[in-house]
């Protein structure tokens, strides 16, 4: 079986899926090529995983300062150039198209009649999930920034819905260092995090961005991005503060890591992603750099683990077996290796409560 797999690359939360993914999807004796977009070859790293790999520019969203630029959006992205990619994208050869959320891949797919499967996050929309009010233009680009013929939606709760649980590498927890807290907010000044963190001494911040070298002021490491020493450090700190993606929050449920989240300011998604964790009761979500709640938020205790199923072995024998197999029975079967360490809350709403420690 030939796969064409293409991964969204912006941001790092689908390359972490795919990181999960291709091994047990290789395992399965599947044979696949890799088509990244969403930013320059050059900004990858440890990429010996996906060898051999090809790259777009693609589509993809602009964020400064924490906040979604409309405008640089809809300016900085290159429709022609797309087009133009769309049609020498050849995907007749392979027998499926996986698209985590991949636009390229997807519509050349769809053009070219090439059976197609997105396994996403972003799929998970497409189902009665925690959604805030508004933003029906963020809701068209997610119904349509990626279709594929099949949708396999991933959230960290079932919500009486045919999706699945997260798809994160195995990880084993280590003994917890009291006050170290992991950073990685990688859509917000390195400057601005710098003064957000600056004043709560007794604390060892490690702030991953994308920066050339390590650099130490006192109680804080800013470190380059790295996969390896990242989640080497992931699996003994005692929380982390992050911007709402998907993934990361995903690895922190999943090792008991308390989270403190600030979403982009008008990013549909990462608001969806807060307003989960907050009817789920497991993080504290901040709209501003305030450092009121994150002084409140760092003497809170750790969470109890979330022990997910192996998602990458369910999805690759689903896919090797020809997707027989229908969503409704795939999610059933793999929910019900999941016992909730909590419960969710289905009258909260869909407005955020900035601020609420949890």
């Amino acid at each position: 079986m030939k796969v064409l797999y293409g991964i969204q690359g912006t941001g790092n939360g689908h390359l972490a899926r795919a990181r999960a993914l291709v091994p047990a999807l290789r395992a399965a004796g599947i044979d696949m090529d890799f088509v990244f977009t969403g930013r320059p070859r050059e900004d990858y790293f440890n990429m010996e995983l996906f060898e051999g790999f090809d790259c777009y520019r693609g589509l993809s969203l602009i964020v400064e300062r924490g906040k979604l630029q409309h405008l640089h959006t809809m300016t900085r992205n290159n429709i022609f150039e797309f087009a133009g990619d769309l049609k020498k994208l050849n995907t007749r050869d392979y027998d499926l198209v996986i698209s985590d959320f991949e636009p390229l891949t997807a519509w050349a797919a769809k053009l070219q009649g090439t059976p197609s499967v997105g396994i996403s996050h972003q799929k998970a929309f497409d189902y009665d999930v925690p959604k805030v009010s508004g933003y029906w233009g963020s809701r068209a680009i997610l119904r349509s920034f990626a279709p594929t013929a099949m949708r396999v939606g991933l959230h960290w709760h079932h919500f009486n819905q045919p999706i699945l649980p997260p798809l994160i590498e195995p990880m084993s927890p280590q003994p917890v260092i009291a006050n170290k807290i992991l950073v990685y907010m990688g859509f917000e000044a390195v400057d601005d995090i710098v003064q957000f963190l600056n004043p709560f001494v007794d604390y060892n911040f490690l702030v991953y961005a994308k920066v050339e070298r390590e650099t130490v002021l006192g109680h804080i490491h800013i470190k380059p991005l790295s996969h390896t020493e990242f989640h080497r450090d992931l699996l003994d700190c005692f929380g982390v503060i992050s911007n709402a993606g998907f993934e990361l929050s995903s690895e922190c449920l999943a090792l008991g890591k308390k989270v403190l989240i600030k979403p982009l300011l008008g990013q549909y998604e990462q608001l969806c992603n807060a307003l989960a964790l907050q009817s789920l009761n497991r993080g504290t979500v901040i709209q501003s750099l305030d450092q009121a709640v994150l002084e409140k938020w760092l003497e809170l205790p750790g969470h109890e683990r979330i022990l997910y199923p192996d998602v990458a072995f369910g999805l690759a024998s689903w896919i090797k077996d020809g997707r027989q197999q229908s969503l409704q029975e795939l999610a059933t079967s793999m929910w019900a290796a999941c016992d909730f360490p909590f419960s969710y809350d289905e009258r909260f709403g869909k407005s955020l409560l900035s601020g609420f420690i949890t």
